[in-house]
């Protein structure tokens, strides 16, 4: 297998992480950027607002840069929307100007919240095929992913850059830590653990996979790099549930009942169903979840009570 030079940003994330530990698992020379602090190896701090910090990164050249620095999520959205506008679009527009100068190829984190309420298979090529106002994206976390997609997209009519999107589907895991703005299974996980309550929306269903099999598909793009395509990464099709029942196997995992649950109808503004197509990563990108939301969530329990100390 031929090895790289890789830069990942935002890669103390939650799938930054394990992205770049299967990076390294592969051979690959890994360099991981992020906001704070770290005493690590091979890291450097990076604020990708900052188009001098981002520059320094390249004192080096790198075959290929994995760009997950963004703020996540709608709540987080809204709440600190400047963050998320000055990091999602003009982060993203620095790295592209250098990736401009600099030829190195790119693959772009974007999110299936980009489909909004699209009623349908959410293909890769939704906003192609259908009226915007079929596929419109219903908070600002969507817009500037939608909007980070296009950027792209333009460079590479403007100046031949070479770009893979991705669009990962309700990715969970290990070294995700708790804070109110995350996705459903780690604020559920989270709350259970600690005794806390928590509210169940009714009448949505969704997909997730786990991070360790989003990890392979992704590193697996160096090996089939195909600019200009887009991917849905997530987990199987069959694995699509209601989100209460995943709470329910949520409740089972960690031993308490549903009496810590608020059920409410369904939350406004919010995609009912997500049903997702992913044969493109499937034949392209080798895409083949192991790991169940059974076997995930465990995985997950188990690495949030020796996160947070509640083994003892």
């Amino acid at each position: 297998m031929e090895t790289y030079k890789i830069l990942v940003t935002g890669g103390t994330g939650f799938i930054g992480t394990n992205l770049s530990h299967e990076l390294e698992r592969r051979g690959h020379e890994v360099l991981v950027a992020d906001l704070l602090h770290k005493n690590r190896e091979n890291y450097q701090r990076c604020d990708v607002r900052s188009y001098r910090q981002l520059e320094n990164l390249f004192s080096e050249e790198y075959d290929y840069v994995y760009h997950l620095a963004a703020e996540y999520g709608r709540w987080n959205g809204e709440d600190y929307y400047e963050n998320l506008w000055q990091t999602n679009v003009i982060g993203t527009k620095n790295l592209i100007r250098l990736q401009e100068k600099l030829g190195f190829r790119m693959v772009f984190f974007s999110s299936a919240e980009v489909y909004g309420d699209f009623e349908g298979i959410m293909s890769e090529d939704v906003m192609v095929k259908n009226p915007l106002q079929d596929t419109y994206q219903m908070n600002d976390y969507a817009i500037t992913k939608w909007a980070g997609e296009l950027m792209c997209m333009n460079s590479a009519t403007m100046h031949q850059t070479e770009t893979v999107r991705v669009r990962p589907v309700n990715c969970y895991g290990p070294y995700e830590e708790y804070s109110p703005y995350k996705g459903f299974i780690p604020i559920f996980i989270y709350k259970a653990l600690h005794n806390e309550p928590y509210t169940v929306y009714k009448g949505h269903k969704r997909i997730i996979d786990y991070v360790g099999d989003t990890a392979v598909t992704l590193a697996n793009i160096t090996e089939n790099f195909i600019p200009g395509e887009v991917y849905n990464v997530g987990g199987r099709t069959e694995w699509e549930n209601d989100i209460k029942d995943y709470s329910d196997l949520v409740l089972n995992t960690v031993g308490v009942d549903d009496s810590l649950v608020n059920y409410e109808e369904a939350e406004d503004f919010t995609t009912h169903v997500k049903t997702m197509d992913f044969s493109k990563a499937i034949k392209d990108l080798k895409h083949d979840p192991k790991v169940d939301p059974g076997e995930g969530i465990q995985k997950t329990v188990q690495w949030m009570r020796w996160f947070y100390r509640l083994d003892n």
